[in-house]
């Protein structure tokens, strides 16, 4: 494990948060943004259970106030959570802001009554006592969100100095570790396509927090200063309402950042904002997060089609759409909401929002399976992660499976919570971290 780690630490291409700069051991050993350290879903030196269950290996569970969809994020002894607190203040009805089809589709809506308080709490990683709790604002939300939805989806990442926690309509917020609000930055509201609630989360790239703003409204991409929150950059995009968080990758000595959408996936040059590619091919509702390996950035959708190209990024050049830039591409069980995993040169990747499993080799599209069924378990909205040669799948109904990594697909065991689960897991070290609608759980071997 140590040699791997080292491995990793010496390689000229990295991604996620501290682009540009040697991750240290302690970033390896954290899990500083939403898809882990190396922002594929990867912990490196993780090594949790295969099994548990609410009377085995739990370490600790913890109660948590309101709701929201954020994975935990952990840095240190620190875990740092969002969440939506509805509280007992009255607040007046606004007009929602449901498009057409959504009337035609009848599709569940969670509105507010009340007013909320949106939090940011910090845990404590060996107990879950809560360290600091800290009200960023106060009030009704004015938009819906999904049946399964939350006002508090979009997850906050960490460069182990500060926290950056991201609120959508209700501002972005810079906190040092222990609770200080440093400075904080408001983009007005967005409007959600059928009102399905907000979740794309910031990036860190070097000095900058990295933001887009993909609504029905004017979407942009905007960087800012990440010491002072100073904007340093904002373009305009053309796009409706997309989900997909950016992604920071490093090629040849350089930085792009990676923005999946509707209309268009572009990538821009981090320090100017300009425009480095672009091209077409996903599908509508843009939810999964890219991953990049060995030069190759892999892009996914799945609603209402199917959508998977793999880009070469040092032949990626202005407008890229059927070029040789696109080394191979599918049109087959891609993900809606989950993003896929890229482990050890293969490419994972659910099925819609089904515990249905495929495994491509990630430098040609090879596939080693698909289709293979994970019964039992319903509705995914989380993302696959993955430790030590397993992957872990977390299904909303709290069922979940440890899977080999591999080209031939082995179950390892299949296990059960009583809860509800649509936040994605965390790894750090041996211990698992699964928030439920309910409860924050430390799986552990005990």
């Amino acid at each position: 494990m140590k040699q791997f780690v080292a491995a990793i630490l010496g390689c000229a291409l990295l991604v996620g948060g501290l682009l540009g700069a040697e991750k240290s051991p302690e970033y390896l050993n954290s899990w500083p943004q939403w898809r882990g350290p190396m922002a594929n879903g990867v912990a490196p030196a993780g090594n949790p259970p295969v099994e548990w269950s609410e009377t085995r290996n739990i370490a600790w569970k913890v109660a948590l106030p309101g709701k929201g969809h954020s994975t935990p994020i952990i840095w240190g002894n620190q875990i740092f959570i969002q969440a939506a607190v509805e509280t007992e203040k009255a607040a007046a009805a606004a007009p929602g802001n449901a498009a057409p089809e959504q009337r035609i589709m009848r599709m569940p809506v969670n509105r507010a009554s009340k007013v909320h308080r949106f939090v940011l709490l910090s845990l404590d990683r060996q107990s879950g006592k809560v360290l600091w709790e800290r009200t960023v604002r106060e009030g009704r939300p004015e938009e819906g969100t999904h049946e399964f939805g939350s006002w508090a989806s979009a997850s906050p990442v960490t460069d182990g100095e500060n926290l950056y926690a991201f609120f959508g309509s209700r501002g972005l917020y810079c906190f040092d570790l222990k609770g200080k609000l440093l400075w904080e930055r408001d983009f007005g509201k967005m409007s959600i396509k059928m009102e399905f609630g907000e979740g794309s989360s910031p990036a860190l790239y070097k000095d900058k927090v990295i933001v887009t703003w993909d609504h029905e409204g004017p979407s942009f991409i905007t960087v800012l200063d990440k010491k002072t929150g100073k904007e340093l950059w904002k373009v305009d995009r053309e796009e409706k309402t997309s989900w997909a968080s950016p992604f920071v990758v490093e090629t040849g000595g350089k930085a792009q950042v990676v923005t999946s959408a509707t209309q268009r996936i572009r990538s821009y040059d981090p320090e100017t904002g300009q425009l480095i590619w672009q091209c077409g091919g996903m599908t509508a509702n843009v939810i999964p997060m890219p991953v990049e390996s060995n030069g190759i950035v892999y892009l996914m959708s799945g609603f209402r089609g199917n959508a998977l190209l793999a880009i070469r990024l040092a032949e990626a050049r202005g407008d890229i759409t059927d070029s040789a830039a696109i080394v191979w591409k599918t049109s087959s069980d891609t993900p809606y909401t989950p993003s896929p995993l890229l482990y050890q040169d293969r490419l994972y990747f659910l099925k819609a929002n089904n515990g249905i499993l495929s495994c491509l080799e990630a430098r040609d599209g090879k596939p080693n399976y698909s289709n293979q069924r994970l019964e039992g378990i319903a509705n995914i909205f989380t993302s696959p992660v993955a430790a030590d040669n397993r992957i872990y799948i977390v299904g909303q109904n709290g069922t979940m499976y440890v899977v080999r990594t591999g080209p031939a697909f082995e179950v390892l065991s299949k296990n059960s919570l009583e809860d509800n689960f649509i936040a994605s897991p965390a790894i750090v070290g041996k211990q698992l971290f699964l928030r439920g609608y309910k409860n924050l759980y430390c799986v552990e071997l005990k």
